[in-house]
């Protein structure tokens, strides 16, 4: 636990020099990796190179100690990647969903004598120093007030707020002098999606708020439950909230297959109406904003500092995909996924014939389930469609990204199908999905 105890570095040239330790810490194992394969006889490509478990590990020890949009876009990086990473590198970057390193206790107090005042803990029965979770943004501690109200209370890293455009310009620059990112990609207005984003999500005014938004949308559905802010002590660094009780969400792949159905089953339906009913989703599908209560069979939503509006755009966009989908026309699909901007012209046109291939296996599984469920273990189907893509994520010059409002969303859909895969579930999807067609 010791380790895990290390200062935030704050200052830009602190942070600048952070990244240069990656930088050098990855071409240090490039080096060494492409010297051993030679002795081989083997001739390395660049992206072998880099992509290697011991340069994971190096990018993942660092980013865990800078924290802020750094380490956010790792975690993002570790879901969103899904089947195109090897396993074991998958793996290594999952660490960094919940393993950030904590504030010094010295740090923490002046953090917090910052936001409260140095007599803050006149306020509390007891407040536990050492974290009970810390990610990316901030750290959260356990603390009991006076009147014994229980609290989950989300300390922000100091300076990180004011890292964040600097972060993401950075780490924009390894990924474009690595040569993993095409030359021709134009990802500038992702970007500045990105730090807008995380500026609201360092924003604990505005996440309290969004909490409070949820808790009234979701007040009649006895399937979740979210904790409420404590306003008296709420600051934009600091935002208290009851704690509740819970296991993560990953607890459930132990459990019956009724508990885990009914779970994914609750997940699915809350994307369902964030997208088409409510205009408002919660975008991180990090898995650690997700707990589960066993004795109730409820799921605890927490972390709503992603929270950003659906506009009509978007939502027809999926509704059209949606709809194309549950036709089973490989045309109507295709259309829609070039109109929405997953595909792109060029890609239509080099790799037309392996995207049908692609479409039909889907469409195939969605169809073909007898019981009307649709099983997300069926990890063969995951494996042929990444075959198929292959070839055509090999050819980086046709690489395309839809608009920002359109990626936050499908980092939101990914990542539920994701968490519905590890879960093995099985859900009435095509049942749910008609509703909104």
């Amino acid at each position: 636990m010791k380790d895990r105890f290390r200062p935030v570095p704050q200052s830009r040239l602190g942070r600048l020099a952070a990244f240069g330790q990656i930088a050098g810490g990855v071409a240090t194992g490039m080096l060494g990796e492409g010297l051993r394969r030679l002795a081989q006889g083997e001739r390395p490509h660049l992206s072998d190179l880099l992509l290697t478990p011991s340069n994971a590990l190096k990018v993942t020890d660092q980013l865990s100690r800078m924290r802020g949009a750094a380490m956010k876009l790792g975690q993002m990086l570790s879901l969103d990647a899904g089947e195109l990473l090897p396993p074991e590198l998958t793996a290594i970057l999952a660490q960094l969903r919940d393993t950030a390193h904590f504030m010094p206790p010295g740090q923490l107090q002046q953090t917090l004598n910052a936001a409260w005042g140095p007599g803050w803990r006149r306020h509390f029965l007891r407040f536990d120093n050492t974290p009970i979770a810390a990610a990316s943004i901030g750290q959260v501690h356990r603390a009991v007030l006076t009147n014994g109200r229980e609290l989950a209370i989300k300390v922000q890293y100091p300076g990180i707020a004011s890292s964040i455009d600097a972060d993401i310009d950075n780490a924009a620059t390894l990924l474009r002098l690595s040569g993993l990112l095409p030359p021709g990609l134009d990802i500038s207005r992702h970007l500045a999606a990105a730090k807008q984003q995380l500026h609201e999500e360092a924003d604990y005014l505005r996440e309290a708020e969004q909490m409070r938004r949820f808790g009234a949308l979701l007040a009649d559905d006895p399937r979740f439950v979210l904790p409420s802010p404590m306003d008296d002590l709420l600051h934009p660094t600091v935002l208290p909230m009851d704690f509740l009780q819970g296991t993560p969400i990953e607890s459930l792949s132990g459990a019956s297959e009724s508990d885990r159905n009914n779970a994914m089953t609750a997940l699915l339906d809350l994307v369902l109406r964030e997208l088409f009913e409510f205009g408002l989703m919660q975008t991180d599908p990090n898995f650690g904003n997700y707990r589960w209560q066993r004795d109730t069979g409820r799921i605890v939503l927490l972390d709503f500092g992603a929270t950003r509006p659906v506009n009509s755009e978007t939502a027809q966009i999926y509704r059209n995909l949606m709809k194309a989908g549950l036709s089973g026309d490989l045309a109507a699909i295709r259309n829609a996924l070039l109109a929405s901007g997953f595909v792109s012209p060029t890609q239509l046109a080099r790799h037309g014939k392996t995207l049908d291939t692609i479409i039909g296996l889907g469409v195939h599984q969605l169809h073909e389930n007898r019981d009307g469920l649709f099983d997300f273990a069926q990890r063969d189907l995951v494996m042929m469609m990444r075959n198929q893509a292959a070839p055509m994520l090999a050819d980086r010059s046709t690489w395309h990204l839809p608009a920002a409002d359109t990626l936050f969303t499908q980092r939101k859909i990914s990542g539920m199908a994701l968490l519905c895969s590890n879960m093995r579930a099985r859900v009435p999807l095509m049942q749910m999905l008609s509703r909104y067609s």
